[in-house]
């Protein structure tokens, strides 16, 4: 199907913008820095298969196992191989992952997320009563959790992969071995890291012998890399989880002196889990999201049920010097509808294993429906969580620095499969622990610092064994008439990603932009606290406007790396795939 939209101005609008190149909580600085933002991406087509991702080699490779026969989730086990390699920074097989995936008849959630070790306990990021600093408590082994990523994969593979598993690992060990180009997003990373060439093995493989990043272009080759991936491509997860890998990956988070309380029995016991997939009803769509210990699926809903509401859809962004720029009442809106989930996120929401968490009456549509009488014509400012049906408030909340460092897939197959799988090491080169090739996760880090107050606990406290709280928001959106799926998209930027899931849905479904202007349109919203604006990205105008109506306005670096695949007409009649890739980042979206 095409998307269409309910208002004819919206359409004069849209092809407007076609022609346009240039499409309390503490806040943390941005999980990754900016690199700049690339003019003049344009929406890219396909009519049987795409791939999406955030570097071209990656989403090269998941487009080559398509045309080998192979399914989205096989596309998806390359790519993000090839990203272990070429955006270490972001994800690998040292973190875990969320993935929704739709078979043309049912979604299923996967939950790859780390859990923290058995021997681990609230305390953990305590010192003499008072939590650690933020970078005390990432670099080192004390942040690492038990990786995920490749259990879930696996478990993904048995049940929708057509090709050989080892023939999914076959891109990522050739550019291991015969090395890449080191890319200026990765070397302005580089340059700008503080804590990462203490790790005598990322010193050796990322910078010079005068601790100078190696240059633009420079040919990295990770031989190491390709042996670990060579030994899981031929003995499964089990290469990793059981023997001298999970050996080296213990004594490193033991050695360190930030050491952490990982041992292989953890790496034993891990397992993948499949888990009821969050999908809601949003005026003609059905948009499925990630569940708990996500809080991006219900966070998501909760924004665009509240939207249902109040109708955002009458506030298209305008043209403003040639540039998309939101309208001021769409911007208030939004921020005041996120205000109100991350008020909801930070109090009730954790690993559903260890605490209750009701995300069906979190997002009743009742419930939502009072939560947005409290918006009114002045921003609240900060906004006190809801209690919805059947809670009582039996936790403290969270409070947190808000940030990680996550990559997003994107893949539809011509099978009729489709996924979005966001995948994470946290932080920004995670633990700064390399390890056989790869980055270790500083993933434990997304539990509360502080277990408890005034004699609450607070449900994202440490405890053994469990999953930290996650701001990943996969999403798959449907036609709820037809039931066919319409877009797959998701995004990385720590909790910002719940805004920038949310705007690029609004931007599809509400305001009939295509995949790449709803990406690349500016981003905004609040995480209950001020209203962050993208900077540069809005005028004055709009700026003190926001602020007459009582918000704390802040322009922010908001690096997002969104991808997206949308189901279209094509220009010659045929139905097809349209895909959009991230303009702040390296990505590309390409299909056949």
């Amino acid at each position: 199907m095409k998307l269409s939209f309910g208002h004819g101005a919206l359409a004069v609008i849209a092809a407007l913008l076609a022609a346009c190149t240039t499409p309390r909580i503490e806040r943390a600085a941005a999980p990754e820095a900016a690199s700049g933002f690339r003019v003049g991406l344009t929406t890219q087509t396909a009519t049987r298969q795409m791939a999406a991702s955030a570097n071209p080699l990656a989403t090269e490779a998941g487009r080559d196992i398509l045309r080998a026969g192979g399914s989205a989730i096989d596309a998806a086990i390359a790519m993000q191989m090839v990203l272990n390699l070429v955006e270490p920074q972001s994800s690998g097989i040292g973190g875990g992952a969320f993935l929704l995936h739709w078979d043309g008849t049912r979604v299923q959630a996967y939950d790859g997320r780390e859990t923290a070790p058995m021997a681990a306990d609230e305390n953990l990021f305590m010192a003499d009563g008072k939590p650690m600093a933020f970078y005390d408590a990432v670099v080192g082994g004390r942040s690492v959790g038990t990786p995920g990523v490749l259990r879930l994969l696996e478990a993904a593979h048995k049940q929708h992969g057509k090709l050989p598993w080892a023939r999914l690992f076959e891109p990522a060990i050739r550019l291991a071995e015969k090395g890449f180009a080191l890319s200026p997003r990765l070397h302005k990373l580089l340059a700008s890291e503080k804590y990462l060439a203490r790790d005598p093995a990322a010193r050796a493989y990322f910078y010079n012998a005068d601790g100078t990043p190696k240059p633009v272009g420079a040919i990295l080759r990770n031989p190491e890399l390709a042996a670990t991936l060579r030994a899981i491509a031929t003995g499964g997860a089990d290469a990793f989880y059981r023997g001298a890998i999970t050996g080296d990956i213990v004594r490193a988070v033991l050695a360190h002196p930030n050491a952490g309380k990982l041992a292989e029995s953890d790496f034993a016991g891990y397992r993948a889990k499949e888990r009821t997939p969050l999908c809601t009803d949003y005026k003609r769509w059905r948009v499925c999201g990630m569940p708990p210990p996500s809080s991006g699926g219900i966070a998501v809903a909760q924004m665009l049920g509240t939207f249902a509401y109040r109708n955002i859809s009458v506030v298209p962004p305008q043209l403003v010097d040639g540039r998309l720029e939101p309208q001021v009442d769409a911007v208030h809106l939004f921020s005041e509808a996120g205000r109100l989930a991350f008020a909801d996120r930070a109090l009730y929401v954790a690993d559903p294993d260890f605490v209750p968490v009701d995300m069906f009456a979190l997002t009743d549509p009742r419930y939502l429906a009072d939560r947005a009488k409290l918006i009114t014509d002045r921003s609240m400012g900060h906004a006190q969580p809801g209690v919805p049906a059947g809670y009582r408030i039996a936790w403290a909340p969270d409070r947190s620095p808000l940030r990680v460092s996550t990559s997003h897939i994107s893949v539809v197959d011509a099978y009729g499969n489709a996924l979005a799988m966001t995948t994470t090491i946290e932080d920004q080169f995670g633990a700064r622990i390399m390890v056989h090739g790869f980055l270790l996760n500083n993933q434990l880090t997304d539990f509360s610092f502080v277990p408890s107050e005034d004699g609450k606990p607070v449900a994202n406290r440490v405890q053994p064994g469990k999953r930290p709280r996650s701001s990943m928001a996969p999403t798959l959106v449907f036609d709820r008439a037809t039931n066919q799926l319409v877009a797959t998209v998701g995004s990385p930027g720590g909790s910002l990603i719940i805004n920038y899931v949310a705007k690029t849905l609004v931007g599809l479904l509400d305001w009939n932009l295509d995949i790449q202007q709803a990406i690349a349109a500016p981003n905004f919203g609040s995480r209950n606290g001020p209203t962050e604006l993208e900077r540069r990205r809005f005028s004055a105008a709009v700026i003190e406007a926001l602020k007459a109506r009582g918000h704390d306005v802040r322009e922010i670096e908001m690096t997002s790396g969104l991808q997206g695949i949308v189901r279209v007409r094509l220009p010659d009649g045929r139905p097809g795939w349209a895909g959009g890739a991230d303009p702040r980042r390296e990505g590309v979206a390409l299909g056949d």
